[in-house]
């Protein structure tokens, strides 16, 4: 009985071992990676030195940008860094109008976004009188400066007497310290920006008095050339803005008057120690959609990168 039973056990052994079969060592498969989730997102990319907006554009694409002419160099700018042309081919696309112009432009569809300085109040007036609407944010910061040869001995003026001096109530030199030398007084034509910042900070309501046809002048280049070279004898002033006639236009035997005894420079402006500050500008049609190409640049040039740009165009930023 006992041998049965002890054969019995022996044959139930063998059938297990038999069906158990040696064990596996089984190679572990690679995880796959894990999606992102929305409670664990991607990490976000390192910043770029390079705007974002840049590889959106072509130069089909890219808006008809227009403007002042103290603003083509920013113009410029702007199209090469966005298109990632050179400079040279980013100019040949620039075709800025001049502040009135380019307003006008605008209203009539045939812009679609301005860097520019202010609008005069005929401007105003016919913005109104259309019912056209815009949107507009400042981008950068210049000023209005008075400028003479750099013969005349006179280095500062307070700002009542350059009104006086465009109202006709000084009209020689040796009134503010100077030869005895009538001055000649220089104006632009009325609907030039630097003509709308000149009544805006200087005369601040009064009438300046009606120029010789001789001395308004249309062209900023122009005014500041006639100042100069007026019989080369420094009885000339006039006035523009700073940008221009420093970085685009410094002509030789040119200099500017310190303003209530401050010489308009980059950190004077900046700081608003200089007395003539105004802001210039970014304007679009209020109707552009939200993702067409000017809605796009006009928002990027008030972010940090945009106001960088400014700046590295020699313009006084905002921030």
């Amino acid at each position: 009985m006992k041998t049965r039973l002890l054969v019995i056990a022996l044959a139930l052994m063998l059938i297990t071992a038999a069906c158990v079969g040696p064990a596996e060592t089984a190679s572990p498969s690679p995880s796959a990676p894990a999606e992102p989730t929305a409670q664990s997102p991607s990490p976000p990319a390192p910043e770029s030195s390079v705007p974002a907006l840049e590889a959106q554009f072509t130069v089909e694409s890219y808006p008809r940008v227009d403007g002042s002419t103290a603003n083509i160099p920013l113009g410029e700018a702007l199209a090469s860094l966005m298109l990632g042309i050179d400079r040279a081919d980013a100019a040949k696309m620039i075709e800025f109008s001049g502040t009135t112009d380019a307003y006008q432009r605008l209203m009539y569809g045939n812009a679609d976004l301005l860097l520019v300085y202010e609008a005069s109040p005929v401007t105003i007036e016919q913005k109104n009188e259309s019912n056209f609407e815009w949107d507009i944010a400042p981008i950068g910061r210049d000023a209005l400066v008075f400028i003479v040869n750099k013969n005349n001995p006179v280095t500062n003026l307070t700002t009542d007497q350059a009104r006086d001096i465009y109202t006709g109530k000084i009209t020689n030199w040796n009134q503010l310290g100077g030869p005895d030398l009538k001055i000649e007084a220089f104006q632009r034509n009325k609907t030039s920006g630097s003509q709308t910042l000149f009544e805006k900070l200087v005369m601040r309501g009064e009438t300046p008095m009606e120029p010789p046809t001789e001395y308004a002048v249309g062209e900023m280049d122009s005014l500041i050339k006639a100042v100069v070279n007026y019989n080369n004898s420094g009885a000339a002033i006039g006035y523009s803005v700073f940008y221009y006639a420093k970085n685009m236009n410094p002509g030789d035997g040119l200099r500017f008057m310190s303003i209530d005894g401050v010489e308009p420079t980059k950190e004077s402006i900046r700081s608003g120690k200089y007395p003539h500050v105004n802001d210039f500008y970014a304007v679009i049609d209020k109707t552009a959609a939200g993702d067409s190409a000017q809605r796009q640049l006009y928002d990027w040039l008030q972010t940090e990168q945009g106001q960088k740009l400014v700046d590295a165009e020699g313009y006084v930023p905002l921030r």
